[in-house]
């Protein structure tokens, strides 16, 4: 007997929604019944829009938290539902899979829950052509499914999904860099790879010698870490700065756990921000034009850098849409990335060894490939590559278990009355940490410009029940204290009755 689900009922009901990168939520919540119905409405709207017909193909991979393999073959089951074929790619990074998708013109979608805790998962879809974006994922939400008889009381498959045949995607993605910057663009260079349990690990390894450089594997976990690029965890600072001091390391290569966004460390073990590291990707690829969401570094404006700087609210479907307005413009050379350190390219550009293809999904691959290369270029060691830029620095944490209800109404409180109130409220709320208030974003979340050039922007976090605080200041020092002296504000703040 089959049973019809609305898509948008499923989604309030199990609380697995779209956040910024895909549909994500608890484990438990995840049961094979709602990936099932999840992909089967991804390929419904596909087929409403011209990308997905039975007998197409559609690729499918994963991360290497202990649910995915269980997820991976829901989403599996639901393809084979709806006649597709599946190109099985494993676990592999989630650009590689993407990248597999769009070259052969067909859908991808990856089972991961990036940088957040195991206890939580997700799935990321990709149409023919680029991520699904905020119009594909309402198309989605819209859709009523027939599911059939194949799940059992508690939601789960009362049969796993058929076997299939390993399709090997993380060569081509290998060969994409080892292609376009050639055999020794890495010579003379000893890299740490902090492999932890990212699943591109085994792959950062192979690019790092098949590009000429001398690859030292460190931290690898067979238990699952769940390593955030934005806000890079007491520990995984520690490590860094003690195998460079050990180990002499010209830098320290990792990734997230889906090894979509880059972590890259100097000579002395200090992990770079991602929005920085995405302002010296695009200089070293030679880009003109820039999206790149209102929470990363003022520097890319300040730099003189770029022709262009659009300015979204996060998440990389947003990246794309600027991205894809700028190239509507004519604009030659368009990239974005994210204060995550994610690096999207959104046309071709020229390297040393040719023509770098376009690659419009978050990538951890280019920014530090680009990056190290660029320094290897001009004979410095990346801290002197990132004293090149404005002195703007930026620093992002985060307070875990604050319900988004609870961040939403934080900011609806601040936010107040007319202008001049809300800057009045903000003044008083954080004016002994920063001064006084003279100029609020609200384009994503509340971001507050204070007279003497501090920044603390609050915003709820669209994948899990955190509140994400970034602060941006003319110090390392001083943008990391504010950080912590503000989130301590909001944690003890109480909203008046």
């Amino acid at each position: 007997m089959t049973q019809t689900f609305s898509i948008a009922d499923l989604m309030a009901q199990s609380g697995v929604a779209f956040g910024t990168s895909g549909a994500r939520g608890l484990v438990s919540a995840m049961t094979d019944r709602v990936c099932f119905a999840y992909t089967q409405a991804f390929l419904q709207h596909l087929a409403t829009i011209g990308q997905f017909a039975p007998g197409a193909h559609v690729a499918i991979a994963g991360d290497l938290r202990p649910s995915s393999p269980r997820i991976m073959a829901a989403c599996a089951a639901a393809i084979t539902h709806m006649g597709g074929a599946m190109d099985y790619c494993g676990f592999v990074p989630s650009p590689a899979v993407a990248a597999y998708g769009f070259d052969r013109g067909i859908a991808s979608l990856m089972v991961t829950g990036s940088h957040i805790p195991d206890d939580r998962n997700g799935i990321k879809f990709n149409r023919t052509d680029g991520e699904v974006l905020k119009a594909d994922e309402q198309g989605i939400r819209a859709q009523s499914v027939e599911l059939p008889d194949l799940f059992d009381d508690e939601g789960m498959l009362a049969q796993g999904a058929p076997a299939a045949p390993l399709i090997n995607a993380a060569t081509p993605y290998i060969a994409r860099y080892v292609d376009a910057f050639g055999s020794q663009a890495l010579s003379g260079m000893t890299l740490g790879v902090y492999e932890h349990s990212a699943v591109g690990r085994d792959i950062l390894i192979a690019l790092v010698e098949a590009l000429g450089g001398e690859a030292v594997s460190l931290g690898r976990s067979d238990r699952f870490i769940p390593v955030d690029t934005e806000a890079v965890r007491p520990e995984d600072q520690a490590l860094a700065r003690q195998w460079a001091e050990d180990l002499k390391l010209d830098a320290i290569l990792s990734t997230d756990g889906d090894s979509d966004r880059p972590l890259l460390a100097d000579e002395s073990g200090v992990w770079m921000r991602g929005d920085v590291l995405g302002i010296l990707c695009a200089r070293a690829l030679g880009v003109r034009a820039v999206a790149t969401p209102v929470s990363c570094n003022s520097a890319v404006e300040l730099s003189g850098l770029f022709e262009a700087v659009r300015r979204t609210r996060i998440g990389s479907p947003f990246v794309i849409e600027a991205m894809n307005a700028l190239v509507a413009q004519g604009r030659a050379s368009v990239c974005g990335y994210e204060a995550n350190g994610g690096f999207l390219l959104a046309t071709p550009v020229a390297v040393a060894g040719g023509t770098l293809g376009a690659l419009p999904t978050r990538d951890a691959v280019l920014p530090i490939l680009a990056t190290l290369i660029d320094a290897r270029r001009q004979g410095v060691a990346l801290s002197a590559l990132l004293a090149q830029l404005p002195e703007r620095y930026t620093f992002s944490e985060r307070l875990q278990a604050y319900p988004t209800a609870q961040s939403q109404a934080l900011i609806a409180h601040l936010e107040q009355g007319d202008q001049a109130a809300t800057l009045a409220r903000l003044t008083a709320m954080f004016g002994d940490l920063a001064g006084e208030a003279d100029g609020i974003d609200r384009t994503d979340g509340l971001r507050i410009h204070f007279a003497g050039g501090d920044i603390i922007h609050l915003r709820p976090s669209g994948n899990a029940p955190e509140l994400r605080c970034y602060t941006e200041s003319d110090s390392v020092e001083r943008a990391a204290s504010l950080n912590g002296e503000a989130l301590a504000l909001v944690r003890a703040y109480r909203i008046p009755v």
